[in-house]
């Protein structure tokens, strides 16, 4: 292969930035249960970064807790597992959109710090491994440069 044809291939593999609109058509979730915002860095069958602004008008918050608002840690760890699944749908095609992604395990779960309202969760999920439709992630929810929770997960894409 050339170095022109490497240059092309990694190109071919990098998506910048998926937005809103289109993560609605790659996953099947929504509000109040949609946990991504925006993708902003991808490389297709390896690893990809999500966001979620998290806002005081979260609906969870009006319970956990009202005077001391934090984002409950399964939250957190279905963002992970929403961002791996945009990028789970996008390595495999429009054929996968909307398909249902189901958990399998999660596992080494650690909270490191609270997540609350005004904070930015950036989603670092990377492929650990997959075979077939099943696909195993290590995330990282990072807040301010500093790691809020982390986890291995997996997970299993199937039809509706």
């Amino acid at each position: 292969m050339n170095m022109q044809t490497d240059k092309t291939s990694v190109a071919a593999s990098t998506a910048t930035s998926v937005d809103i609109k289109r993560i609605l058509q790659m996953i099947p979730h929504r509000y109040p249960m949609l946990m991504v915002d925006k993708v902003t860095e991808m490389v297709l069958a390896e690893s990809a970064v999500g966001i979620k602004n998290v806002s005081v008008n979260e609906p969870f918050f009006q319970g956990h807790f009202p005077s001391e608002p934090v984002m409950p840690g399964v939250l957190i760890v279905e963002a992970m597992a929403q961002t791996a699944a945009v990028l789970v749908v996008a390595t495999f095609g429009s054929q996968s959109e909307g398909k249902l992604v189901y958990f399998m395990s999660i596992d080494g779960v650690r909270f490191r710090r609270p997540v609350i309202p005004g904070d930015r969760l950036e989603l670092h999920v990377k492929k650990a491994q997959s075979r077939g439709n099943v696909w195993k992630f290590d995330g990282k929810a990072i807040v301010d440069g500093k790691v809020a929770a982390e986890a291995t997960f997996a997970a299993m894409i199937r039809d509706k």
